[in-house]
């Protein structure tokens, strides 16, 4: 038989970074145990455990509203134990995470609404999202804090211009927002980087301890799937086509053409990495960074083909200064400046593209997944691959590499069937 309890979550994970407090918890017992916050904290001192209760004489307690805040609680209790009355014998075909569904439900449909505001800390999207965006920044991590920033943006104009709090977005708004985007004209992928920088605002205000939802909308929402974009994997005999190309020295495509063997060579280097080493980054026959996207350490053997190029970008500098013309310091301040220099790096890789016989689109994303594909099409298994290119789960990896073209399936089809 199922049980639910109303207790003081006081294992040492549970502890609150910012007060030292633990949180209220309702334990449900149904051949699993499961622990859900709601939404208040207090201490060891502060939690009567026999009567369920915040003490009104504890300290840790000061400031609260005790008799709203128990009345609230002893509501949640009954609910809980009155769902779990109300199922009867059927619970036992229930697992333990659709009873606590059952209960949620019963719960956002019995709660006054006042009480909801209170126990989601009354926090806006914006709010939250301008913390995180002003940590990006200041980590310089521009392109997270913008990410964030077009997300929010998207989000407060589809409210009609105005901030939303939290617990706002629900399933049905969310599904709303993205019925309205597709009828903008906007795409899937677009959409998606929408939902995904909300999620992670309204993931992150729960995790540390702004906002207690009474249902995740996330959890039951699922982003629009990619558009399969198609990628079209240069092949290695192309990569060479470009590696033979001669530009006049110093000339704009003579160094976009080795930037892009450089990326290549290295393990398909993202461009923001690229623009950022300094001399100091090569260590003997090793070249040493931390990757922007994730703060995570390469090292990467340079060979002689890389050592060719290196050289020239080498002389008369010092450890400190900047490995190319580019030196991009990694700064919000400087943002724009990286994203001008990238644009023209694009510009240049579509002509160079040109003059070594590569079809369609070539940008510095096409020269990463080109390293992937071409490993995975040398046999290199996806494991090495995902470590490669520093990707946190094979899971992304794979997406990645999703997209082989016809072309590269019917070159592999041939080696198979001939």
């Amino acid at each position: 038989m199922a049980k639910v309890s109303l207790i003081l979550d006081t294992r040492k994970k549970s502890k609150s970074r910012n007060t030292g407090l633990y949180p209220i918890v309702l334990k449900v017992f149904h051949k699993k145990n499961r622990m859900l916050r709601l939404g208040h904290y207090t201490s060891p001192a502060g939690w009567d455990s026999k009567n369920h209760l915040l003490r009104r004489s504890s300290a840790a307690n000061n400031g609260l509203d005790c008799q709203k805040i128990n009345a609230e609680l002893g509501d949640k209790f009954h609910w809980a134990k009155q769902v779990v009355y109300e199922l009867g014998d059927s619970i036992d075909q229930l697992d333990v995470d659709l009873l606590l569904d059952h209960i949620k439900v019963r719960w956002d449909t019995e709660q006054d609404f006042e009480i909801k505001k209170k126990v989601d800390n009354n926090i806006s999207l914006s709010q939250w999202g301008s913390v995180l965006i002003k940590r990006k920044r200041a980590a310089n991590i521009p392109g997270t804090a913008q990410w964030y920033q077009s997300g929010v943006d998207a989000m407060t104009k589809f409210n009609n211009g105005k901030d939303m709090m939290l617990y706002d977005i629900t399933l049905t708004f969310l599904r709303d927002f993205e019925a309205q985007q597709l009828k903008k004209g906007n795409s899937k992928n677009t959409i998606g980087m929408y939902m995904r920088a909300i999620r992670s605002i309204y993931n992150s205000a729960i995790k540390e301890d702004q906002f207690v939802p009474i249902k995740n909308p996330f959890d039951h929402y699922r982003s629009p799937s990619k558009a399969r974009t198609k990628k079209k994997a240069v092949a290695k005999v192309k990569i060479m086509d470009l590696k033979n190309l001669e530009y006049e020295q110093e000339s704009p495509l003579w160094h976009a053409k080795n930037y892009a063997l450089i990326m290549f060579y290295c393990r398909g280097m993202n461009f923001i990495d690229l623009v950022k080493l300094k001399v100091k980054n090569i260590e003997g026959d090793r070249l040493l960074y931390g990757r922007s996207k994730t703060g995570d350490p390469f090292s990467v053997r340079i060979t002689e083909s890389l050592e060719d190029i290196l050289k020239f970008y080498l002389k008369g500098k010092r450890p400190e200064d900047y490995l190319l013309p580019t030196n991009y310091d990694g700064s919000t301040k400087h943002f724009q400046k990286y994203k001008s220099q990238r644009r023209r790096m694009n510009e240049r890789l579509k002509i160079i593209a040109k003059d070594a016989g590569i079809e369609g689109e070539f940008t510095t994303y096409y020269i990463r997944h080109s390293w992937a594909t071409i490993a995975k099409f040398m046999g290199i298994s996806t494991e090495i691959i995902s470590e490669g290119l520093g990707h946190n789960s094979l899971r992304t990896t794979e997406i990645y590499l999703k997209s082989f073209t016809n072309t590269v399936l019917d070159e592999a089809n041939q080696i198979i069937v001939s």
